[in-house]
């Protein structure tokens, strides 16, 4: 039986704001996606997810949109896109399109006409209440973004409910009529040739019938913010969405081999529900795990073993380092982390996604005051929870604006940006792109990396060791995460290996015995003879 192909794929996510730039106004396009193909083959990723090209306001930069079956003027146009799909593919390439099925913007004509009535039929379309007894919001649910979930409209006497901006009402996924629509959206793009979709927000698509209040958290200091405030009990993750998520599933497979990623920030043994009972869910439920694990051995070496005993039967796993809505992960933990980072991303068993930029080692970019774009960090200032610095442009050459654009781009680049791009790095063979490049093609050359087993190996301090093996062939990872020389010992012994590549360079096919001494940072992914 052939695996499915997104089983040995390494996902790679492109924000279109920030790729490239090809008609010169600053901001990222289709065609600028469609002219960097070449490197992505280079590279050595299997498949690109691109965040939402959809027309829109931009109120959250794509996430409130107003045609799902449209691209946005910033973007391009249909036949821009299909054109990116046919030469997407021609490279041997997948293409994953972002698909956002919660909420819509409020300039969308379906809440226009359904705002326009209460007895207009698209009314409960979207999640309408009347005030509460004594006036006042529906119940105590709270904004991502900060503030009530609840905008009241004058006009019909009525709250409608969003879960992020006001101007993005949240659609009722109880209506049969709403989930048939979207159903036909998925069809549209899928006709077109994309290979799947990761879904925004899925644990949100069905709320509490009952609309109850949401408990307090106990844990919620006031420096953190505000929807942190409360637990989602009411709000999100209800049962009934496994439901609405097997029958996108369905659709999908009317396609043949299309795959469905779900966005899920719960808990693990609540993400693998996602998988469904009879694993009829979405087949990646994204474990963001890694995002807010503490960067050492044990915290790590808890969280895999958690996870791997958390799968269902058959559900294949995934990480994530990095996305558009979280830190960078070398502006987390540091650039020489972020080298071994890497190799454990791209080790570890299952499908790997990795951010555009996180291969060259970006960090955290300071945005001033007066340039900061995202909505949240406007609403929330000083809380940290601005997204920009995670979504400034790729950095290409050493030229007055790194070869994203010809002018001045929508956010800031790096201040190193003069050395750290990919035309320089390309040609240092010790840098941070060069390893992403050679950990991509071990990951390719070793079935043992690209679908074997995993066995957790016993160490001691501040390593992490795990096996991979497929077939008779046997890969061993070694990570030293402390800040000091570290010796690993095979166990049992004796035995030898050969080291295929370190994050330190300079190590490749040398011969070890049973023990290789590890320098701060540094991982190694060794062939065992």
């Amino acid at each position: 039986m052939t695996n499915p192909w997104w089983e040995t794929a390494v996902v790679y996510q492109i924000y279109p704001r920030s790729f490239q730039d090809s008609d010169g106004d600053g901001i990222g396009d289709l065609d600028g996606i469609r002219s960097r193909l070449d490197y992505l083959v280079w590279l050595g990723i299997d498949a690109i997810w691109i965040s939402p090209i959809y027309p829109s306001p931009m109120r959250d930069f794509g996430y409130d949109i107003t045609d799902y079956c449209g691209i946005d003027k910033l973007f391009g146009t249909l036949d821009g896109f299909d054109a990116l799909v046919a030469e997407t593919h021609a490279r041997g390439l997948k293409l994953v399109l972002d698909l956002v099925p919660n909420h819509t913007s409020s300039s969308h004509p379906w809440f226009v006409a359904s705002r326009s009535s209460r007895s207009d039929p698209k009314r409960s379309w979207y999640i309408w209440r009347d005030p509460a007894p004594g006036g006042g919001p529906p119940n105590n649910w709270r904004s991502h973004f900060g503030g009530s979930a609840w905008s009241f409209d004058a006009a019909t006497g009525q709250y409608y409910y969003h879960a992020y901006l006001a101007e993005q009402p949240d659609l009722d996924w109880r209506n049969s009529q709403v989930r048939a629509a979207m159903h036909d959206v998925m069809r549209f793009w899928l006709g077109r040739g994309v290979d799947g979709f990761r879904i925004d927000v899925i644990w949100h698509l069905v709320k509490d019938a009952d609309f109850r209040d949401n408990p307090e958290n106990p844990a919620w200091p006031p420096a953190r913010p505000e929807i942190e405030r409360l637990l989602a009990v009411h709000s999100a993750d209800q049962p009934e969405v496994h439901e609405v998520i097997a029958e996108l599933r369905r659709v999908a497979e009317e396609f043949g081999d299309r795959l469905l990623i779900g966005e899920i920030y719960l808990p693990l043994d609540r993400v693998v529900a996602y998988y469904g009972k009879s694993l009829d869910g979405v087949h990646l439920p994204f474990n963001f795990a890694l995002l807010s694990t503490p960067w050492t051995a044990r915290a790590v070496a808890d969280v895999i073993l958690a996870y791997e005993a958390a799968l269902p039967q058959g559900g294949w796993p995934n990480w994530v380092l990095g996305n558009h809505d979280r830190p960078r992960v070398a502006a987390r933990i540091g650039a020489a982390a972020a080298r071994t980072a890497a190799m454990l991303l791209l080790t570890l068993r299952g499908t790997p996604t990795l951010y555009y930029g996180d291969e060259l080692g970006i960090g955290h970019v300071e945005i001033p005051d007066a340039l900061v774009q995202d909505p949240w960090g406007r609403r929330e200032p000083g809380l940290g929870v601005g997204r920009d610095p995670s979504r400034t442009p790729m950095q290409w050459d050493a030229s007055a604006f790194a070869g994203f654009s010809t002018r001045t781009p929508w956010l800031p680049l790096t201040e190193d940006h003069r050395s750290r791009n990919v035309a320089s790095m390309r040609e240092d063979s010790r840098s941070m792109l060069s390893l992403v490049r050679d950990l991509l093609a071990i990951r390719r050359a070793r079935r043992s990396l690209a679908h074997g087993a995993f066995r957790l190996l016993e160490v001691r301090g501040d390593l992490l060791a795990y096996e991979r093996s497929e077939g008779g062939e046997h890969t061993i990872v070694v990570l030293n995460f402390g800040a000091s020389p570290t010796t690993w010992t095979l166990d049992p012994g004796p035995g030898r290996t050969e080291v295929l590549l370190s994050t330190s360079c300079g190590r490749a096919e040398e011969e070890a015995g049973p023990e290789i001494v590890l320098g701060p940072d540094e991982g190694a992914i060794l062939a065992a003879k």
